[in-house]
């Protein structure tokens, strides 16, 4: 990409300015390189670039949709044809949607997590105060993904096989790379992660309604946290000196290959939790990631693929290699037969239906603690009031965005 190619879409600022303003942004799904996909079709490893206009709204101003460069590998713009833009969108949000169903959704949430409880269930004993803070979260989680593996690792008729191109032997391929990558201390803490991708500041994408929202849930499930820690931890001894917690702690990170987890980034100073802190850092992963992580990768769904051509799961034939002027034809060619559409929108229906209790709502109580029942009912306090707030941001915003109020947060992984 040259200066030249996107300058026209940067409101009169040049490339070297928008970077400079912190205006430019860019996806790169080199994760998908070299990703096997289902007979006859393909799966691009796309980049996109994407620039944030004086009104706030961001749009896309470039997209390459392989990795290596080559003459059959163009950038697209937004000058170009109307439906060859339109085909290079597409393309990529198929790309997209891979890598959200497989690494967003399923990985980050429903495996990473399963992995966590089976070990929290071999290591913290019931009456372990850790354990009774955690359990509520893993509530069905684990005949959730029994279930949904059933559903998606089925041969042929699979969801997976029915309605994507990256088929069964994809899905894997992407859940593999992405669980080499995943860390705990940035990918499972929403502060690091949004430092770490460069957009911890509301100055930075004024219409990022899900970092204004999650933080607001974030910032609440840590003071819960921190303050249920406090009251069976004086201090950092008693954290170092728990075994539960320090055998919970290494099998966690624990390679595979040695019979852990092989999670990368827990917190923690020579193999061991070393403070409170760091406990509650542990506690925040798994309770923002099964609540606020897991509702915001899933509840939108049906709103963004049920109109196949906005996020197909799912496209025929070849992408673009070259920007000749396309019709609307080549649009519809692409696109699933009636049959697999159908089967989309019934699948994603069922996936973005809230299937849990509210945050902070549990069906299995564990605390009977009279202090650390009325730290749960702080918790649910805050988080009404957090969704109030929330309801009265969405009056003044361009569009709604409803799924991280409390109220539509489920406390637990199911579906």
């Amino acid at each position: 990409m040259t200066d030249d190619m996107v300058e026209p879409f940067l409101e009169g600022l040049t490339l070297t300015h928008a970077l400079s303003d912190r205006r430019i942004f860019i996806v790169d799904h080199e994760i998908l390189q070299d990703c096997p996909s289902m007979p006859d079709l393909t799966i691009c490893a796309p980049f996109a670039l994407f620039f944030e206009q004086n009104d706030g709204t961001l749009i896309p101003i470039a997209i390459q949709l392989f990795q290596d460069k080559a003459d059959d590998n163009p950038v697209f713009l937004p000058t170009d044809s109307k439906y060859s833009w339109t085909l290079a969108k597409m393309w990529f949000n198929n790309a997209d949607a891979c890598v959200h169903q497989s690494a967003i959704h399923l990985a980050a949430t429903h495996l990473i997590m399963e992995g966590i409880a089976i070990v929290m269930n071999r290591q913290l004993s019931q009456s372990h105060p850790i354990f009774k803070l955690l359990k509520p979260h893993f509530h069905l989680l684990l005949p959730t993904n029994t279930r949904a593996f059933e559903k998606l690792f089925a041969p042929i008729h699979g969801w997976t096989e029915g309605i994507t191109n990256m088929g069964i032997t994809g899905l894997n391929h992407i859940i593999e790379k992405f669980c080499e990558k995943w860390r705990m201390d940035i990918d499972g803490l929403l502060p690091a992660d949004l430092m770490y991708r460069g957009v911890e500041d509301p100055e930075v994408l004024k219409h990022y309604y899900f970092r204004e929202d999650a933080m607001t849930v974030y910032e609440i499930i840590h003071k819960y946290v921190n303050n249920y820690v406090k009251l069976y931890y004086d201090d950092d001894n008693d954290v170092i000196d728990d075994a539960e917690i320090q055998s919970w702690r290494e099998e966690m990170a624990k390679s595979s290959a040695e019979g852990g987890l092989g999670l990368h980034g827990v917190p923690g100073d020579s193999e061991k939790l070393m403070s409170r802190r760091q406990l509650v850092d542990v506690c925040c992963c798994v309770i923002y990631t099964c609540t606020v992580g897991n509702s915001a990768s899933k509840l939108k769904k049906y709103d963004e693929y049920a109109f196949i051509p906005n996020y197909p799961s799912k496209l025929i034939g070849e992408p673009p290699k070259d920007k000749r002027e396309r019709t609307e034809d080549d649009i519809l060619a692409a696109l699933p037969d009636k049959a697999t559409v159908m089967e989309t929108l019934k699948i994603f229906k069922l996936l973005a239906q809230k299937h849990s209790e509210s945050i902070g709502h549990f069906v299995v109580n564990c605390v009977y603690d009279p202090k650390g029942v009325k730290l749960i009912k702080e918790f649910r306090d805050d988080l009404k009031k957090a969704s109030g707030l929330i309801r009265t941001r969405n009056k003044s915003r361009m569009i709604s965005y409803l799924c991280l109020d409390p109220l539509e947060i489920q406390n637990n992984i199911c579906i």
